[in-house]
């Protein structure tokens, strides 16, 4: 797997329920055709980011289809996991 490029837009939270700020990134990804998460319609992979007193960590991730926005039952390794929280940190500014 390989990111290409993303975008990135802050959530809000109109209640003031969740502490800290959310961020969701949009992260555009090449996966080989051998990987099982290849599809011929493309990925997405949808990310939150949350930074609060802990500092900023990956709160959830969905793998989407692009042609159909459909959700995709996969969960990745550890080392792609770590890949997506590397890549939002070192693409998040304040």
């Amino acid at each position: 797997m390989n990111i290409t490029g993303h975008t990135i837009s802050k959530l809000e939270d109109p209640m003031g329920l969740l502490t800290g700020e959310r961020y969701e990134f949009i992260l555009h990804i090449e996966v080989p055709i051998e990987d099982e998460l290849h599809s011929e319609k493309g990925i997405f992979i949808r990310a939150i980011l949350v930074t609060d007193e802990k500092g900023e960590r990956i709160a959830q991730y969905h793998l989407i289809e692009k042609e159909t926005n459909q959700h995709l039952d996969f969960e990745l390794e550890q080392e792609e996991e770590e890949m997506i929280i590397t890549y939002c940190k070192n693409h998040f500014t304040k």
